[in-house]
């Protein structure tokens, strides 16, 4: 039996052939994509990119793919009054925000084919 739109929602972005950079939890699933785009990552809806610890590691390791992933895009500059943390968390959260909604259209497609079959 193939899969209904309920497994869907379960399945790993990495399993539906859509890239997820290496700074972003390769088990990410559907389900986590849809919660942030619907209330950003500061809802809970994706933890590593508002813990500091887990942001401060991001950062540090893959910082320079997570600023090309936000080039062009407007930034408010509030996030400058924030802590050092507090900055690797809101840019680590933009960029998993706009890798969320870059890929929302694709997973709409996908899941239209499930509904057809």
């Amino acid at each position: 039996m193939g899969k209904t739109i309920k497994d869907f929602e379960d399945t790993l972005i990495n399993d539906l052939d859509l890239d997820v950079p290496r700074w972003i939890e390769q088990d990410i699933d559907v389900n986590d994509v849809r919660a942030i785009i619907q209330g950003g990552c500061a809802s809970g809806a994706y933890m590593p990119a508002v813990t500091y610890y887990q942001a401060l590691k991001t950062m540090s390791e893959y910082g320079d793919e997570v600023l090309e992933t936000l080039e062009g895009l407007e930034l408010d500059s509030n996030f400058l009054g924030l802590s050092w943390s507090g900055m690797a968390c809101y840019i680590l959260s933009a960029a998993v925000e706009q890798w969320a909604c870059a890929i929302e259209d694709e997973l709409a497609e996908i899941e239209d084919e499930l509904g057809e079959g």
